[in-house]
C-alpha cells in the first residue's frame, strides 16, 4: 500500500540500502562524514539527475522549498549548496563507481531474455563498445586534456545490447585513444564484441581471439589480406562475399596470425556496401552483418543521455566530482531500467526518465506513475 509515500522515495526502495554502506566502508568513505551523510548526498544528485537541475544552487532551492517533505523523500539532513558541493570534491568518486556496479550486476539478469534486435536470435551476450567526447572548458578543467586549448573527457562504454544495459564504464581524459581500452577489458568467451574501426588494432584484437571471445568490425580499406577460401551466399539478402582470408601486411601478419572471415555486405535501404570481419567462423554471414548493424543502439544510448541526464555540465569542476556525477547519473539510468522491469511496465526505457521528472513529488504507486493513461485507465475499468 502506498500510504502516502512519494514516487522518488518508492524508487529508492530499488537501490540496495546495506550495498551501498559496504562500498562506502570499502573506500573509508565513513570517515570523511561530517553530518551530511553519503546516502543524503547520493539522494541528492540523484533527484538532480531525475529533475534535470542546473546547478547546485538550484539543488538547494527545490529542495529547501519543500523541507516537511525531505524526510518521506529519504533525507536526514538538509541540503545546502556548500556541503553538497564539498561532498563532491572530496568524497571517493569510487564509491558511487563501485555501487553503479552493483546496480548494473541487478539489471542484466532481468533483460537477459530480451532480444538484441529484429532477426537477431542469440543465446550468446552481444556488447557494443564505443566512446562519447565531453567537451569542457580547459580552464576550468585543467586536468582533462585533449588538445592545447580545448578540454575534454570521453565516456567509453560496454553496452549490453540486450536491454541496453552499460555493463562498464571508464572515464578518461578526451586524448586518450578509443583502442586503449580493449587492454582494460577482461573478455568473457563466447561473447561478442562489436566495435567500429576505431578500434582495429590487431594485436589487441588477437588477444581477444585466443580469450575465446568474439569479435565484429568494419574492416578498413587500406588493410592488406589475402583471400584463402569463399562460401556461397545469399546474394537477395544483401550479401555480396563470405572469405576466409588472412592478413599479409608485414606487421598485422605478426600481429594476428589466424585467419579471419572477411563478410561484403549492402545495404538494401542505402545501397551503401560495408565490409566486416570477424574472428567467427560458425554463424550465418548475414547474422554478422545484422550485429555490426545493432550497434546504432550505443549511439542512441550516448545521445540519449547527454540529451535526459547531466553529464555535459557539471556541478564541480574537479575530477572527482566530475566522475561522481557521472557515475550517478548511470546509477539513477540503471535504477530505472531495474523498476520498469520489477513493476513489469511496458514502456519504453528511453521514456521512462522523463516521465519520472514530472511525478517524483506524487504520492501514487510509480507503476501508476510511470505506466501513465494506459495504466491509469486500466485501473479504473477494474
Amino acid at each position: 500500500m502506498n500510504r502516502g509515500r512519494t514516487v522518488f522515495s518508492q524508487l529508492m526502495e530499488f537501490a540496495p540500502h546495506r550495498a551501498f554502506q559496504r562500498c562506502v566502508q570499502k573506500h573509508r568513505g565513513r570517515y570523511r562524514s561530517r553530518g551530511f551523510g553519503f546516502w543524503d548526498q547520493f539522494l541528492a544528485m540523484t533527484f538532480a539527475q531525475l529533475t534535470y537541475r542546473e546547478s547546485l544552487r538550484d539543488i538547494e532551492a527545490c529542495l529547501g522549498a519543500i523541507p516537511d517533505k525531505l524526510y518521506h523523500l529519504g533525507f536526514r539532513s538538509t541540503i545546502s549548496r556548500s556541503t553538497l558541493a564539498d561532498a563532491n570534491e572530496r568524497r571517493d568518486w569510487r564509491i558511487y563507481a563501485e555501487f553503479a556496479q552493483v546496480l548494473i550486476a541487478g539489471a542484466r539478469p532481468l533483460y537477459a531474455s530480451e532480444p538484441i534486435g529484429v532477426d537477431l536470435d542469440l543465446e550468446t551476450t552481444v556488447y557494443a563498445l564505443d566512446s562519447t567526447t565531453i567537451d569542457l572548458y580547459l580552464s576550468l578543467f585543467p586536468w582533462a586534456k585533449f588538445r592545447t586549448t580545448k578540454g575534454a573527457i570521453k565516456v567509453h562504454a560496454l553496452l549490453d545490447l540486450k536491454g541496453n544495459i552499460p555493463a562498464f564504464l571508464w572515464i578518461t581524459e578526451g586524448k586518450v585513444a578509443d583502442l586503449k581500452i580493449l587492454d582494460l577489458l577482461i573478455p568473457e568467451p563466447g561473447s561478442i564484441y562489436v566495435v567500429d574501426r576505431g578500434y582495429i588494432d590487431f594485436k589487441r584484437l588477437y588477444r581477444l581471439d585466443q580469450a575465446r571471445a568474439i569479435f565484429v568490425t568494419r574492416a578498413k580499406k587500406n588493410t592488406a589480406l589475402r583471400r584463402r577460401y569463399s562460401r556461397p551466399v545469399d546474394e537477395p539478402t544483401g550479401l555480396i562475399c563470405d572469405q576466409t582470408v588472412v592478413l599479409t601486411g608485414a606487421r598485422t601478419q605478426q600481429d594476428y596470425p589466424a585467419q579471419l572471415r572477411r563478410i561484403r555486405y549492402r545495404d538494401p535501404e542505402t545501397g551503401k556496401v560495408y565490409t566486416f570481419l570477424t574472428n567467427d567462423f560458425t554463424l550465418p554471414a548475414l547474422t554478422i552483418a545484422l550485429l555490426y548493424r545493432s550497434r546504432w543502439k550505443i549511439e542512441i544510448f550516448f545521445k540519449w543521455i547527454k540529451q535526459h541526464l547531466r553529464i555535459k555540465a557539471f556541478y564541480g569542476t574537479s575530477e572527482n566530482a566530475v566522475k561522481t556525477q557521472i557515475w550517478i547519473a548511470i546509477s539513477a539510468y540503471v535504477l530505472v531500467a531495474i523498476v520498469r522491469k520489477w513493476l513489469k511496465i511496458e514502456r519504453d526505457l528511453y521514456t521512462l526518465l522523463p516521465i519520472l521528472s514530472v511525478t517524483l513529488f506524487e504520492t501514487v504507486p510509480p507503476r501508476q506513475a510511470l505506466a501513465g493513461l494506459a495504466y491509469a485507465t486500466e485501473v479504473e475499468y477494474v
